[in-house]
């Protein structure tokens, strides 16, 4: 349903039954699954494809270009999956020639006033809370919940099912299924709360804590700790993953826990 007080290039690709408020503005080459809604004064500009039964709430602006000097006008996307929601002021930037589009993916919530720069990629059913600042090229894996005020590096990946404290400084990566906390930002233990909501055993979960306990606590570097994870613990889908998060990182994980 469009609004007539709405703007929509004729260009533009809408399902039938995509809720289109007053003032909202739809730029050429923009595609809009079913279901979804844009609510009024939201600006979907050129190279947007949006999911079906997302949200997009008044003052979001999908789609502008990157804020990146070397941006030269290149055809990229800023790509959202299903049932996404995007609240009030949330700027999503497309992509750059680095990667050529901005990701994110289905069941996400994008509180008001997140900013995710060019050529980003977050997972599934990421939580990124009122204010998170996103540098480029930032990865975020599923599950993750980025707590608000918090300013993440350029570059930067956090893995799955991680839970950053609000107003951190995010500027070494992140490793899968930990809390991450103070300045610098650093281990302060396991979601557990996170993996048990998402049906972790305690088995499991004893597992991660134990590999995190090899890795952080017993003064060993990752090289060293990483072997002796890999020659101790039987292999696993939750072991492997972390080792090769740690073993992949180009900017290095923040460091273990240390008393206040």
């Amino acid at each position: 349903m469009k609004q007539p007080l709405a703007y929509v290039h004729r260009e533009a690709k809408i399902a039938d039954n995509v809720v289109i408020e007053p003032f909202v503005t739809i730029d050429r080459n923009v595609e809009i699954g079913e279901g979804s809604w844009i609510g009024s004064n939201a600006t979907i500009l050129e190279g947007s494809r949006i999911g079906r039964n997302c949200k997009i709430f008044p003052g979001a602006v999908v789609g502008a270009i990157p804020q990146d000097m070397k941006f030269a006008g290149e055809e990229t996307t800023a790509e959202i999956g299903d049932n996404t929601t995007i609240r009030e002021f949330v700027t999503v930037n497309r992509g750059t020639k680095a990667s050529y589009k901005t990701v994110i993916g289905d069941n996400c919530l994008l509180m008001a006033y997140v900013h995710v720069a060019h050529d980003c990629r977050i997972g599934n059913n990421v939580i990124l809370v009122n204010s998170t600042q996103l540098s480029g090229e930032v990865h975020i894996d599923d599950w993750a919940i980025i707590s608000g005020m918090t300013a993440v590096h350029q570059f930067v990946r956090i893995g799955a099912h991680c839970i950053i404290s609000g107003g951190s400084l995010v500027r070494k990566d992140v490793p899968p299924f930990v809390k991450a906390a103070r300045e610098p930002l650093c281990f302060v233990g396991i979601n557990s709360i996170g993996l048990r909501r998402r049906n972790f055993s305690n088995e499991k979960i004893n597992e991660i804590q134990e590999i995190y306990r090899i890795l952080f606590l017993k003064s060993l570097n990752n090289s060293q700790a990483l072997d002796y994870v890999e020659t101790h613990m039987p292999a696993t889908k939750e072991r492997d993953e972390i080792i090769m998060f740690v073993r992949n990182s180009t900017r290095g994980i923040m460091k273990g826990y240390f008393p206040e």
